[in-house]
């Protein structure tokens, strides 16, 4: 089995990354496009095995199920240009798309080849949760993508719309234009239980609706995964963690019970070879629900923040590292240690203090930074929480405000945004000394591109160079901001990349 899969699904290691939490190394690794999807990998040490568990005991509830769910899960093929010849970006690509070409990462570099127009870059799967033609998938599926195609189980294929994309919790939405279309509806991801059936519905390997079952192993997983390969800011990772076979083209796929009722988005295996070998990590129902429903309704996603800098208790290597350097003696536990707080804080405001330990909110008990980042990063800006917490040993109650990142406690539209928020950048000026190295009179320098933005379509990432925008010199933030603050219409952009080629291009102003 194994020589005949790599006959036919030859991949790409396309990386290794390490981190300061976490133990050995991450390995990336890419598919064949014809069968691959942008799915994220993480491989645990080569000693280690997984078990999968899947079987047709409960027979007619899994075909009951099955019947259900197929017909709502669509494949989505991901199409983008392949013009970009900065290392770094072709080893990303390869980590999300595979290698169409084939061969490895070094001839792709030397032959620069570009995917022909009506050639996918990867293929991933999505969910219909309306009848009127929402689609729920991964961020990831649909990264960098300028064209998308949905196809339906009957093979009915639609261009669909991106509407929104969330990557700190891996969630898009997408649309088509269709009606009467089956579709999922959302369970209570909260209530599910360990040891419950579930089967996982995608397209895995090219192999259009297919279905696999087994049961959760887990709930509230955190594995660090779209803070590290997902470019997340502000992650939220609480995932549904699942023996169901779960391989490359089923992210973005279902996670069902055995009514067919939706009770997560699959988006991550844990593997020692890139397949199916362990377990799959599903984004739970309840909060991607709450991401489509900010996208549909305010055009970007309401986060509240308590406002604290914290430390997971049950992380004992942070614990060390953190006992190291701050020399101080706090013990391994379950719970959120407070060691300080940002500006606006919520928390503060309500009286947390150092050194406090936040063991619950509302109901939701807390032993770890995943179970943190799910209570509150699932509600929005002007809600208020119960925050329990530990100080000297005494347990105390705060109700506590949640803000936005900016201090905020009202919901905002992408009206409310700001110039850079709406184009995903922000700019710092260019020194007069790489003015005169790059022969410039004019120019700001971008930083902190968010993954999917604007500026990121047209391939401006860090520590590119803006010369004009719509053929006006800038030379600070502020002139940016000046040249389109309510302006409509296409945007033309002037930039250097880091070899001091100079590009042109444009996009449409959100």
């Amino acid at each position: 089995m194994k020589s005949t899969l790599k006959k036919l699904l030859p991949f790409a290691v396309v990386g290794v990354i390490s981190g300061a939490t976490t133990v050995g190394a991450i390995q990336y690794f890419g598919q064949h496009s014809n069968n691959g999807d942008q799915s994220y990998f993480t491989t645990s040490a080569p000693t280690a095995s997984f078990v999968g568990m899947n079987t047709g005991a409960t027979g007619d509830d899994f075909v009951k199920a099955a019947k259900t769910t197929v017909p709502a899960v669509v494949t989505i093929k991901n199409y983008q240009s392949r013009t970009s010849s900065r290392a770094s970006e072709q080893d990303l690509f390869d980590f999300f798309f595979g290698d169409p070409f084939g061969g490895g990462r070094g001839q792709q570099r030397q032959k620069q080849q570009q995917a022909p127009d009506n050639m996918p870059s990867g293929m991933g799967s999505g969910v219909i949760i309306s009848p009127d033609g929402y689609i729920i998938s991964n961020n990831h599926v649909v990264a960098g993508a300028n064209k998308l195609e949905v196809v339906l189980s009957n093979k009915k294929s639609y261009i669909a719309t991106l509407v929104g994309t969330d990557p700190n919790t891996d969630i898009s939405l997408l649309k088509i234009e269709e009606k009467g279309l089956p579709y999922l509806n959302f369970a209570n991801s909260d209530n599910i239980d360990v040891g419950q059936w579930v089967l996982a519905v995608g397209n895995p390997l090219g192999l259009n609706s297919t279905v696999t079952a087994g049961i959760v192993s887990a709930k509230g997983r955190g594995i660090g995964i779209l803070g590290s390969q997902g470019k997340a800011t502000n992650p939220i990772e609480s995932f549904i963690q699942t023996d169901a076979a779960i391989n490359p083209g089923n992210s973005g796929g279902a996670l069902v019970n055995t009514n067919g009722d939706l009770i997560g988005i699959n988006s991550a295996i844990q593997s020692t070879t890139g397949y199916y070998q362990g377990y799959g990590f599903a984004v739970p129902a309840n909060l991607a629900r709450k991401i489509v429903e900010d996208i549909k309704k305010f055009g970007i996603v309401q986060r509240g923040f308590l406002g604290v800098q914290s430390l997971d208790l049950s992380n004992d290597q942070l614990i060390a590292a953190y006992n190291k350097q701050n020399k101080t003696n706090i013990k391994v536990g379950s719970g959120i240690y407070v060691t300080g707080f940002g500006d606006n804080s919520g928390a503060e405001d309500a009286g947390l203090k150092k050194g406090d330990i936040i063991t619950k909110v509302d109901n939701y008990d807390i032993t770890d930074f995943a179970d943190l980042s799910m209570s509150v990063g699932s509600k929005r800006p002007g809600d208020k929480v119960q925050v329990t917490y530990l100080r000297n040993g005494k347990e105390s109650t705060a109700t506590v405000t949640l803000r936005d990142q900016k201090g905020g406690t009202s919901t905002r539209t992408k009206a409310d945004l700001s110039v850079t928020e709406k184009i995903g950048a922000e700019f710092d000026p260019l020194n007069d000394r790489f003015k005169t190295e790059y022969g410039l009179n004019s120019g700001v320098v971008a930083k902190n591109v968010s993954e999917g933005s604007e500026m990121a379509k047209i391939g401006i990432v860090d520590n590119y160079i803006i010369i004009e925008i719509n053929g006006k010199p800038v030379n600070s933030q502020k002139d940016v901001e000046k040249v389109l603050d309510k302006y409509q219409g296409n945007v033309q952009v002037k930039f250097v990349d880091d070899y001091g080629r100079i590009y042109t291009k444009g996009f449409k102003m959100p």
